[in-house]
C-alpha cells in the first residue's frame, strides 16, 4: 500500500507526481542563497552567457511538461494496470527493482543516440537542439527546457520507451520517473554540494554534464540521465577535473583521455 491509494489512481499519479517533483526540487535549487563555495559557474557567468530569459525557460518547461501529461495519460489508458476482475497485483520488490534497471538502460539508450545525432546533424542541432544550449551555464530549472520537439522525442518518446520494455506498472512508474526527474534537475543545477547521493553514486552528474555544456566539450558526454557508459564505449566520454576557483566554487574543466 502507498500513501496516495485512497485518494488519486496509480496512473494520475504517475502522470502528475513527476511534474510535481520537478517544480518542488528544481524550485528548492533556485530558492538556495548564492552558496558561491559550491557553485560550477559564478552568478555572474550565468547572467552574462545564457541566452534565454528564466521567463522564456519556465514557459518551454511547461509546454514540455503539458505534452509529456498528455502522452503518460495515453499511455496508461492503453495498458491498464488491473486485470478483468479489477484486482490489482503488484509485482515483487526485487522484479520492480529488474524493471527499473532495465528502464534506466532503456532511457539512457534512447537519449544517448538521439541526443549524439541531435549534435551531429547541423540543421537538427541550429533548429532543434541548440534551444537547450542557449542556456550555457545549466541551472535547476532550466532541466527539460527544449524545443517541443525535442522535449517529444528525446525525453517523452524515452519515458514511454521505458516503460513499457521494462513493464513496469504505473505505481512502479511513478517511483522511477519521479527518480529521473530528480536526477536531471540535479544535473543540470549547477551546484558541487557535499553529500549530494547523485553525485556520489553516479559517474554521470553534475560536473559531468557540465562539460557537455561548455564549449571543449559540446561532442562529448551525451549520456544522460544516468549512466556514462555510451560515451565510455563508442568514444564520446571527456572526463574532468574538479578544480577550486581562488573566488570560491569550483571549475569542471575537460580533460582529454
Amino acid at each position: 500500500m502507498v500513501f496516495w491509494e485512497e485518494y488519486v489512481s496509480d496512473e494520475s499519479m504517475g502522470t502528475f507526481a513527476p511534474i510535481l517533483v520537478y517544480w518542488l526540487y528544481a524550485g528548492m535549487y533556485q530558492l538556495l542563497p548564492p552558496l558561491r563555495r559550491y557553485r560550477l559557474h559564478t552568478r555572474k557567468e550565468e547572467e552574462e552567457r545564457n541566452l534565454v530569459p528564466l521567463s522564456s525557460v519556465v514557459r518551454g518547461v511547461l509546454l514540455q511538461q503539458l505534452v509529456q501529461a498528455i502522452v503518460a495519460r495515453v499511455l496508461f489508458l492503453v495498458t491498464g494496470d488491473e486485470g478483468s476482475t479489477g484486482t490489482f497485483v503488484q509485482p515483487s520488490i526485487l522484479i520492480q527493482l529488474l524493471q527499473i534497471i532495465i528502464a534506466m538502460i532503456v532511457m539512457d539508450t534512447w537519449q544517448y543516440f538521439v541526443h549524439r545525432y541531435m549534435h551531429q546533424n547541423k540543421f537538427l542541432y541550429r533548429h532543434i537542439h541548440s534551444q537547450h544550449h542557449r542556456l550555457v551555464v545549466p541551472y535547476a530549472i532550466g532541466a527539460l527546457y527544449n524545443h517541443p520537439l525535442e522535449g517529444l522525442l528525446l525525453d517523452t518518446f524515452g519515458g514511454a520507451l521505458s516503460f513499457l520494455i521494462s513493464g513496469m506498472t504505473a505505481r512502479t512508474a511513478v517511483f522511477f520517473f519521479c527518480f529521473a526527474v530528480m536526477k536531471t534537475v540535479d544535473d543540470h543545477s549547477g551546484l558541487w554540494l557535499p553529500g549530494n547521493i547523485f553525485q556520489m553514486f553516479f559517474q554521470n552528474n553534475t560536473a559531468y554534464h557540465d562539460i557537455h555544456h561548455q564549449l571543449q566539450g559540446t561532442k562529448f558526454n551525451y549520456s544522460q540521465p544516468f549512466f556514462s557508459t555510451w560515451d565510455k564505449i563508442l568514444g564520446t566520454h571527456m572526463p574532468y577535473r574538479l578544480l577550486t576557483r581562488k573566488e570560491g566554487g569550483f571549475e569542471a574543466r575537460p580533460m582529454k583521455d
